[in-house]
């Protein structure tokens, strides 16, 4: 009985002290105990981030406090809107003081189903939601005055739940839906597309195909076609598939789940020449590194060549022995093209020691030619500027 006793004690005195090494460096702990599977967790408290911009460049937080902050639009008058998924609102932001902070934190609509992005058109805001897309008219408070539902019923199982909704050429609904799962064949046609609508929901069809989980979608000035970024599947290691941007093609097919990026076969779908006629990306960035919301910035405030850019917010990994991404990165552009390689623009989310401060959502140009970014973790948005000489 008294070894017995003294087990139980040893066992209890052994717990404790690992109790207490894992809160005393618990992202060291738990790096040691999810690297071996391909894992490395968000941890770390949120708050608000020590962000650094290249040279010449000033961050200042424009709103804090937001439920969620993911997508984000500019109205004509330089208003602010975000939808705050965790929140289930879009939110309006005004700067009448021209101050670079918002004013006021004014609920357009609540009671949405877990809003992932904001579009503004016509005097109303498109909404993309869980399971619907709706249109929100505007009063001149910026609060909803009536709420459409445009596209119902949208498909809302497995891993990918978000949707994201544009207003693009020809004033046509695009509405970009991921896939159920990390890699499999759908039974929904509309999963890991994008389908194109008539602005008032019929004529649904879809639109392009093969594109696992787009999140972001942008209209490039230049070319006047979409651009979205993607999210690649999981479980191919730390540094395969690369993360991507494409240009939409009406009836194209962009791969998945049996072709990632234009040329990798999949380990599991894919055989012989399934990447034969698959659409190549744009942009490859570092694997896992979760791209959401991109934004083209074309003569502004910034100067050359920060002004003709694509910028892209980096969510970061989950599924990789070490994390990447975290960030917003700049995608140099010639025309509306691609003209060289995306590198580093806002980092600070992600500490030295592996824990998380924030994590990047959506970014959007203000009015007065800041880039706006949007942290879905600290419920902040950023602004980032040029100062004025």
């Amino acid at each position: 009985m008294t070894n017995r006793r003294n087990r139980r004690i040893a066992l209890l005195g052994i717990l404790l002290v690992v109790l207490a090494v894992i809160a005393w460096k618990p992202n060291a702990i738990l790096g040691l105990l999810t690297r071996p599977f391909g894992v490395s967790l968000d941890v770390g408290t949120a708050g608000a981030a020590t962000l650094s911009v290249p040279q010449g460049f000033t961050v200042n937080i424009y709103a804090r406090d937001l439920q969620g902050p993911r997508l984000m639009a500019v109205g004509p008058d330089g208003t602010v809107y975000v939808a705050e998924q965790s929140g289930g609102r879009v939110v309006a932001l005004p700067d009448k003081d021209r101050n670079g902070e918002a004013d006021a934190k004014i609920v357009v609509a609540a009671g949405l189903d877990g809003p992932n992005s904001v579009d503004v058109y016509s005097g109303t805001l498109i909404v993309g939601e869980h399971t619907r897309v709706s249109q929100l008219t505007l009063g001149p408070d910026h609060r909803a005055t009536d709420r459409k539902t445009l596209v119902p019923d949208l498909p809302n199982s497995g891993v990918h739940h978000t949707k994201t909704a544009l207003v693009g050429p020809g004033g046509k609904l695009y509405v970009a839906i991921g896939s159920s799962c990390n890699v499999c064949n759908e039974g929904d046609e509309r999963r890991a597309a994008v389908s194109v609508y008539n602005l008032d929901g019929t004529g649904g069809r879809i639109f392009a195909r093969g594109l696992r989980n787009a999140v972001g979608l942008a209209l490039n000035p230049w070319t006047n076609r979409i651009w979205a970024s993607v999210n690649g599947r999981d479980l191919m290691g730390d540094d395969t598939p690369p993360e991507t941007v494409y240009a939409l093609e009406d009836g194209a097919d962009y791969g998945w789940p049996r072709c990632h990026a234009g040329a990798i076969l999949d380990p599991d779908f894919g055989k012989g020449g399934d990447c034969q006629g698959v659409i190549a990306p744009l942009v490859e960035m570092q694997a896992h590194v979760a791209p959401l919301g991109i934004a083209f910035y074309k003569e502004g405030a910034f100067p050359p060549p920060y002004n003709d850019s694509l910028y892209v917010a980096l969510h970061g990994s989950w599924n990789r022995s070490t994390k990447v991404g975290y960030s917003v990165m700049r995608v140099p552009l010639k025309e509306g093209h691609v003209g060289g390689e995306a590198t580093d623009f806002v980092t600070g989310f992600l500490n030295a020691d592996g824990s998380v401060s924030g994590r990047p959502a959506g970014v959007a140009v203000g009015a007065d030619g800041s880039l706006l970014v949007s942290d879905d973790k600290g419920g902040f948005i950023y602004r980032v500027t040029w100062p004025a000489k």
